[in-house]
């Protein structure tokens, strides 16, 4: 039990946060107000103290209200988190100890939370295993966006809107009235509504603020992503004013007192609409090896920790990027200007100077600030035809740099083949590349192109990157490391089974280490295996996240792992910048705690899963658009996934996705059999697998939901009868 101090002023502390958790966590039991301050023995002074005190940790869920007293929330078994609603009306609480499993939520248990909010949820079965614990919400601490984008459907009587949010994740009703008369609406626009009071389960009232305008816009898609994922789209005042002060180019006091390297051949390789440049690029022969110089623009010069531009770089995570707009970390007069590593002039950069031996091996690193100048912005493009298609009028163009150009493929290359041999995994999955006409309208979704130009600049980042966590490891000082837990070991047990089914030379490995699954991927390449292998594997992959302890990344298959190579745009890199300095020069930047440090990482990792989740997002708003004029057509198509309702397609001629339902099917009553990865007809035995090609006939396009829904047409690649697999 806590002590009770005779006298007020006996007490040894003052009335905080600290204090007060002491004492809940002492009594082991939920406390009025009024026992809080018999037991503290507070003064008449302290009371509005104590008020403000406990309605503050309510509201972040470290306390739980329970009638006139408060409890601890870890006490009784609630967790608070974030709450992620999937299609199905059910949801996952994440919670902010990274350290605890999600937590699901039935439909029925939500209680009015939506997608994105910060909850409070009590956990009422605990889960076992790879099961995750079952809870319901109790407290709704925080709504996760103010105002929700709409699609409008129609006036009604009174002046009101039937509206609904065009997220899918939430799935009721909106009736709307109009906080300014001037506002016009029509059937099919997109209105941005602040919610008010819920009318029933499926209906809430709101009042719209203004029109985006037609869903059938780009820009106007790309807007509603960005308000459901409250990425923020302005930059405060403060902010502004301190990116406005800051000099157009480097004053020769910062450029003093740094290594000069604007001699040096650096070039920047980015792709053809890129704006901001944050990094250049040089190799040089060293002995019989090479030298390889990796400049980084230095953005921690000019953002120092705390300011306005930091606290809202760090609020961002990181820059979101979207086929027609860009919202950046930092404002156009820092990523676009003083901190864009352009041609011909010089720039402050953090330099991480690598020698390697002639096979390619770092053998020592050092880093410095300097100054360097780069002397072209090359395109990726550009490379190849220069590099490695070798077209004259190209190396033309480029022949003040192309010796060095050449040069730094070669080493590249056997980067690359030291990566592979130690194991690190490879995934080529094709990114979309949406292509626009003159008026901004979708006009194609194809692959985007994937060439070794590309892959040269990724060797070099994965080094300096690797060489920048073990200098901060050598220093004895804490890092942002960018981990990649290893994957799921029941899925990849499950695939190793599965394969072993049809072929006994696959047998189950001892352990799931990156070489192990490098080697069934050679193993299956060229053969019909190779996309489900593929697939499930990806499948079995974890997220990689940022961590101060180092755990290493799977999939790189690297010890050391840190991201350093673009802080315009990752608030990680501009975290790993400083403490570069701080072991550069002690006491000139301070070294974060421990615990700052996890808040950090937790925030920009989430900042990051949010980015994801909207690049997603436009992408299949802006498939569903292009898609709307080809209902009806016919397409080849590859079986991408299995569930127990039908089957997954990506489309082979258009970059897009949908789904062919079971109950589209009318030969057979077709069932999955997930230990064989498969869907089978009851009585014809008739099969679909993972990368069977098949015709498809695209029925409908739900933009409300985001799906593309096809039927099947005919199977393309001749299907194994069930029985030959028993």
């Amino acid at each position: 039990m806590a002590k009770n101090w005779k006298r007020p002023e006996d007490r040894p502390f003052a009335l905080n946060e600290a204090e007060l958790l002491k004492l809940f966590k002492s009594v082991r039991k939920p406390l009025s107000r009024a026992e809080v301050i018999r037991q503290l023995r507070l003064p008449k002074r302290d009371k509005k103290v104590l008020r403000g005190l406990l309605d503050d940790l309510v509201r972040r869920g470290t306390l739980i209200r329970i009638r006139r007293a408060y409890g601890l929330a870890g006490a009784m078994r609630c967790v608070t988190g974030r709450l992620e609603v999937q299609r199905g009306g059910f949801g996952f609480v994440v919670p902010e100890d990274a350290r605890r499993k999600d937590i699901f939520i039935s439909q029925r248990d939500l209680g009015g939370a939506w997608h994105g909010d910060k909850v409070v949820a009590s956990i009422v079965r605990e889960g076992h295993g790879a099961r995750n614990h079952e809870g319901r919400i109790v407290r709704i601490l925080e709504r996760g966006r103010k105002t929700l984008p709409v699609r409008v459907y129609k006036q009604i009587s009174g002046g009101e809107w039937a509206c609904r949010p065009s997220d899918p994740h939430l799935g009721f009703g909106i009736i709307c009235t109009l906080a300014d008369e001037s506002i016009e609406l029509q059937r099919g626009d997109i209105a941005l509504c602040e919610p008010g009071d819920q009318l029933d389960p499926g209906m809430w009232e709101g009042r719209i603020t203004s029109r985006l305008g037609r869903e059938t816009d780009v820009p106007v898609q790309e807007a509603l992503v960005k308000s459901n994922h409250g990425i923020r789209t302005r930059f405060p005042s403060g902010s502004r004013t301190q990116a406005e002060a800051l000099p157009e180019v480097p004053i020769k006091k910062d450029m003093d007192s740094r290594k000069d390297l604007q001699s040096l051949p650096f070039v920047t390789i980015d792709g053809a609409s890129a704006r901001d440049f944050d990094d250049a690029v040089m190799v040089e022969r060293h002995g019989k090896g090479y030298r390889l110089w990796v400049a980084i623009a230095d953005v921690s010069h000019y953002v120092g920790e705390g300011t306005p531009l930091d606290r809202e770089a760090l609020e961002r995570g990181n820059s979101y990027y979207f086929p027609q707009s860009v919202e950046p970390m930092f404002p156009e007069r820092l990523s676009n200007g003083l901190c864009s590593l352009n041609p011909d002039v010089p720039r402050l950069a953090m330099v991480v100077c690598m020698n390697t031996l002639a096979n390619g091996i770092v053998e020592s690193a050092t880093v410095l600030p300097a100054v360097i100048r780069s002397h072209a912005r090359l395109t990726y493009g550009q490379v190849k035809r220069a590099v490695l298609d070798r077209e004259p009028q190209e190396r033309e163009n480029v022949a003040h740099v192309l010796p060095m150009l050449e040069l730094a493929e070669e080493l590249a290359r056997k980067m690359n083949r030291l990566r592979h041999a130690r194991g690190s995994l490879d995934f080529d999955i094709p990114e979309p590349e949406i292509l626009f006409n003159v008026d901004g309208e979708t006009v194609d979704i194809r692959p985007r192109t994937r060439h070794f130009g590309h892959q040269m600049i990724e060797e070099f980042m994965i080094a300096a990157n690797e060489a920048v966590a073990r200098f901060l490891g050598e220093k004895g000082l804490p890092c942002m490391y960018r981990i990649h837990p290893e994957p799921d070991e029941e899925k990849l047990a499950r695939l190793f089974r599965l394969l072993s089914l049809s072929d006994p030379t696959i047998a189950m490995p001892k352990e799931f280490t990156p070489k192990v699954l490098q080697e069934l991927n050679a193993q299956v390449a060229g053969t019909d295996k190779e996309f489900l292998v593929h697939r499930l594997m990806i499948r079995s992959m974890k997220q990689a996240k940022y961590s101060p302890e180092n755990d290493g990344h799977f999939g790189l298959a690297s010890e050391d792992y840190c991201h350093f190579t673009s802080p315009i745009r990752r608030y990680a890199d501009l975290v790993v910048h400083r403490l570069v300095k701080a072991a550069l020069d002690p006491g000139s930047h301070p070294v974060p705690g421990r615990k700052k440090l996890f808040n950090v990482a937790n925030h920009i990792s989430g900042r990051e899963r949010v980015a994801m989740d909207a690049e997603r997002e436009t992408i299949k708003r802006l498939t569903a658009l292009f898609m709307r004029d080809r209902q009806g057509e016919t397409f080849n198509a590859v079986v991408s996934q299995l569930m127990d309702f039908g089957f997954r397609v990506e489309l082979t001629d258009v970059l897009a996705e949908g789904m062919v339902r079971l109950s589209s099917l009318e030969d057979d009553y077709y069932a999955y059999w997930p230990h064989r990865e498969m869907i089978v007809g009851e009585r014809t035995g008739r099969a679909f697998r993972l990368g069977q090609t098949v015709e498809v006939v695209l029925e409908e396009v739900n933009l409300d939901r985001l799906e593309l829904n096809f039927t099947l047409r005919s199977v393309v690649a001749a299907s194994q009868d069930y029985k030959d697999l028993m």
